[in-house]
C-alpha cells in the first residue's frame, strides 16, 4: 500500500482535536515528500543532524518535531528551525533550549518527557522531578522555551491493560497540571503519547498527539 494511502487510512481514525506526527526518521527525502503531497506537514525525526539535512532539502512550511533523546550538544543544530521538542527530561536540557532558541530570536515549545513505562531503558522525569522542574526558579526566568505539554512512552509489550495503566497515569498528571494557571513559559494544551502500535488506545486515554512512523511509510 502507498505511503498516501497509508496515511488517509489513519487519518480517517483520528478524531479532530488529535495531531499526527509522521515519524520519518531513517526514510529518505522522496518518501517524506509523499507523505507531504498527501498532505502531511508536521514530521518527527530522532536524530538532529538528519532532521536538520531533511529541513534544508524539504519545504518551508513543515513543522519538525524533535522526537528523540536530546544530547545539550546537538541542541544548536536544530535551534533555529525546529518547532516542538518532545523528549525534554531535564532542566540542564530545557535551560540549552532556552539558551540557544535566545540566540536565534525564538520560543521553542518544549514537551516534557515522563517516564511512565516500566522498562529501564526509557527516559524521562517522574512525578517528583517533573514538579520540582516547573516551580523551579529557573525554570520560570526562561524567556525563550514554552512548555506545551507532556510526552510519554507506554511499556513494550502486549499487554494492553499495563499500556492503559501507564497512559491513564501520564494523563492524571497532565490533567493536574493543566488546571494550575498559566504561566508565560507554560502553557499545557498537549499530550503526546501513543504510536503505530497502541495510538488508537493512547487517544482513549486522553492523547492529543500520536506519532507513527511504520503505519505510515511501513518497515525496514
Amino acid at each position: 500500500m502507498s505511503i498516501q494511502n497509508n496515511l488517509s487510512k489513519i487519518k480517517a481514525t483520528l478524531p479532530q482535536h488529535v495531531t499526527l506526527v509522521a515519524v520519518s526518521k531513517t526514510w529518505p527525502v522522496p518518501d517524506l515528500m509523499e507523505a507531504y503531497n498527501a498532505g502531511q506537514r508536521i514530521f518527527g525525526e530522532n536524530k538532529i543532524q538528519e532532521m536538520a539535512d531533511k529541513h534544508e532539502q524539504m519545504p518551508t512550511d513543515i513543522e519538525w518535531h524533535m522526537i528523540g533523546h536530546v544530547q545539550t550538544n546537538k541542541v544548536k543544530y536544530m535551534a533555529s528551525f525546529v518547532t516542538l521538542v518532545h523528549g525534554v527530561d531535564s532542566l540542564k536540557l530545557l535551560a540549552e533550549i532556552n539558551k540557544q532558541a535566545k540566540k536565534n530570536g525564538r520560543v521553542i515549545d518544549c514537551l516534557l518527557q515522563m517516564h511512565i513505562a516500566e522498562e529501564d531503558t526509557k527516559f524521562g522525569l517522574d512525578e517528583a522531578e517533573l514538579n520540582e522542574l516547573l516551580a523551579s526558579d529557573e525554570f520560570k526566568a526562561m524567556e525563550n522555551i514554552k512548555v506545551t505539554g507532556l510526552m510519554g512512552m507506554a511499556t513494550f509489550t502486549e499487554d494492553e491493560a499495563r499500556i492503559r495503566k501507564e497512559f491513564m497515569y501520564l494523563q492524571s498528571v497532565f490533567n493536574n497540571l493543566a488546571k494550575l494557571p498559566t504561566t508565560g513559559n507554560q502553557q499545557l494544551t498537549t499530550l503526546s503519547m501513543g504510536m503505530s502500535g497502541d495510538y488508537l488506545l493512547a487517544i482513549e486515554c486522553g492523547s492529543t498527539m500520536v506519532r507513527i512512523g511504520s503505519s505510515i511509510f511501513g518497515h525496514r
